[in-house]
């Protein structure tokens, strides 16, 4: 069985310190082969440095997927010069720096490959992430059978029609965006494990991690506020993924919502 950890859009450095401080411990009790993590909320809560970046590059993960806020600050545009393991969403126009998919070798000669997409409503008219998928499916067909898709897409109903059209050509399908945690892990008909959002990875007292009193303020005003990082418990919202390692095909789900200490106490959510 391939075992695989996908951690949720971290949020600021408090969502990364938990990220680090718990992944070693995770990684032996799940067993995870693999680590996952989208990564484009970790500086000050939009966008990435590569500061930032090294410290995921010297721990367990193995990949950093994103979104959006990738390109949130011209400064950091050159994060993904030397960087063999950050994606962003590939159907952004090509002449942008970076990749959205990238391959690793696992134990056993296992060829996993990871697919960032971007979803199109409510979001930039960028291309198709259905006929993105579809090209970057089709060039490969039998070396691209373990794969895990990180679909960051607002509209639920994007994600799960992206889902469908996937199904049993893909390992997983990974929602992300939303910071909102959903209930709907399931594996579908083809043996793809789907989730509409794995959630975050940040300060859980807040409004999806932007401090209470900001994202109050800008829904009653409905003017600009300064965007700040909540405070209170950090919370790691993730998927564990065992997938069979005849066909790729996804056996379990399992959702993982909990704070530091109650990891400790090995709270583990629901399976599928």
């Amino acid at each position: 069985m391939i075992k695989i950890l996908f951690i949720g859009d971290i949020v600021g450095e408090q969502g990364l310190d938990l990220t680090l401080d718990l992944l070693p411990r995770m990684r032996n009790d799940y067993g995870a082969e693999f680590i996952i993590v989208n990564g484009e909320n970790i500086k000050n809560g939009r966008g990435l440095n590569k500061q930032l970046l090294q410290r995921l590059e010297n721990s367990d993960v193995g990949a950093v997927t994103s979104g959006n806020h990738i390109w949130d600050g011209k400064a950091d545009s050159n994060i993904f010069e030397n960087s063999k393991i950050l994606l962003r969403p590939h159907n952004y126009p090509a002449i942008n720096p970076g990749t959205g998919m990238l391959q690793f070798k696992l134990k056993n000669n296992h060829l996993l490959t990871i697919l960032n997409l971007q979803g199109r409503g409510f979001m930039n008219p960028i291309d198709c992430p259905f006929r993105t998928a579809d090209d970057i499916l089709n060039q490969s067909s039998k070396n691209m059978q373990l794969c895990i898709v990180d679909f960051h897409a607002e509209s639920t109903a994007e994600k799960q029609a992206l889902a469908w059209h996937l199904d049993g050509r893909v390992s997983a399908i990974i929602g992300t965006h939303t910071h909102v945690q959903t209930a709907d892990n399931r594996i579908f008909p083809g043996g793809t494990a789907y989730i509409t959002d794995v959630g975050m990875t940040g300060p859980g007292d807040g409004v999806i991690g932007m401090d209470k009193n900001v994202a109050i303020n800008r829904f009653r005003y409905q003017t600009p506020h300064y965007f700040k990082i909540a405070q209170g418990t950090a919370r790691l919202n993730g998927v564990f993924l065992e997938i069979d390692e005849k066909n790729y095909k996804t056996k379990s789900i399992t959702r993982l919502n909990f704070s530091k200490a109650e990891y400790n106490g090995r709270k583990i959510d629901q399976r599928q």
